[in-house]
């Protein structure tokens, strides 16, 4: 068992796919939370949230032993809720803001980094930390870290749909920390052009940026295609296995992200990792919600549990 910080914000979704299906439920951190949690890992969390979501967030993770829930705050109010509507054929998103939680403090973080194996950070409000904030955390770290940029590049205006807009200080955000996550629209903004998508070569060149900053991997999603990992000196584009059925494709990014994150905590390579991402993330897209997220990942310990004890005997 390997424990993981895990800084975000649960946000409260409502969901409208590109089939019409209208979807509701917590979600933001907790996709990755529910991962970790089911994989068996032990999850120290650092979140704000709403209180009117104390209930259900309390309902969803009471079986899941793993989660260490001091760091999670409950702020007064309605917290971070957002309408989500995906694009047919695209499974692009539109996002409106309805309401936010403030920054986390960073002081709330710093005292429990110390016994970290791996510390992941998804802005997944763009609210989630000021960038001193984040820095004081990075600069206290002393483990591996993943940075999942995600709503970081969007505007923060209320009751309107957040825009992308580009990122021209992402190299102070990114300085320090091991592993960089982006899905296409996101390295676009990361680019400076948020409205148009980045090619292949400019990948790569994001990425040699990234290195001289001390990045050593840049892994950018790329819905059904898959996902590209860029390492020095190699590019490699690792595709999705074809899904079963695709239920809700919400929060499969993170459900990549934190697959790859636990491979890498027990010593695989960052290829290894990614495939086992992209394999689980592909299995995700087949169900909907936090809790069934968290079911899936118990299932697949289980699983693999079952299949080394045989092997044993």
């Amino acid at each position: 068992m390997s424990s993981f910080g895990l800084i975000g914000t649960i946000t409260s979704d409502r969901i409208t796919l590109d089939c019409g299906r209208r979807l509701r439920g917590v979600g933001g951190i907790l996709y990755q939370a529910a991962v970790l949690c089911g994989l068996g890992e032990r999850v120290f969390l650092y979140s704000n949230c709403g209180s009117d979501l104390k209930a259900d967030v309390g309902r969803i993770t009471r079986d899941w032993k793993t989660l260490c829930p001091d760091g999670l705050n409950f702020i007064p109010g309605p917290g971070h809720r957002v309408f989500l509507a995906y694009e047919d054929r695209t499974r692009e998103r539109r996002e409106t803001l309805e309401s936010t939680v403030p920054p986390l403090d960073a002081v709330r973080i710093l005292d429990g980094l110390g016994g970290l194996d791996f510390l992941f950070m998804v802005f997944n409000s763009g609210f989630d930390l000021t960038l001193p904030g984040w820095r004081r955390v990075v600069r206290a770290a002393r483990c591996p870290i993943w940075l999942d940029v995600h709503s970081l590049v969007l505007s923060k205006n209320l009751h309107g749909k957040r825009s992308y807009a580009a990122l021209p200080e992402w190299r102070e955000w990114a300085a320090g920390v091991d592993f960089l996550q982006a899905n296409l629209q996101e390295a676009a903004c990361l680019l400076g052009h948020p409205d148009s998508r980045p090619k292949r070569d400019e990948i790569s060149g994001l990425a040699a940026e990234a290195f001289k900053i001390g990045v050593r991997g840049v892994l950018v999603t790329q819905g059904e295609r898959g996902v590209r990992v860029e390492t020095p000196g190699n590019s490699r584009l690792i595709r999705s296995p074809e899904a079963d059925a695709v239920v809700d494709t919400t929060g499969c990014g993170d459900v990549f992200g934190a697959k790859t994150a636990q491979c890498l905590a027990r010593q695989m390579t960052l290829l290894e990792s990614a495939k086992a991402g992209v394999a689980f993330a592909s299995l995700a897209a087949g169900v909907a919600g936090i809790r069934k997220t968290f079911d899936l990942a118990r299932k697949n310990a289980r699983k693999n549990a079952s299949g080394r004890s045989r092997i044993m005997l």
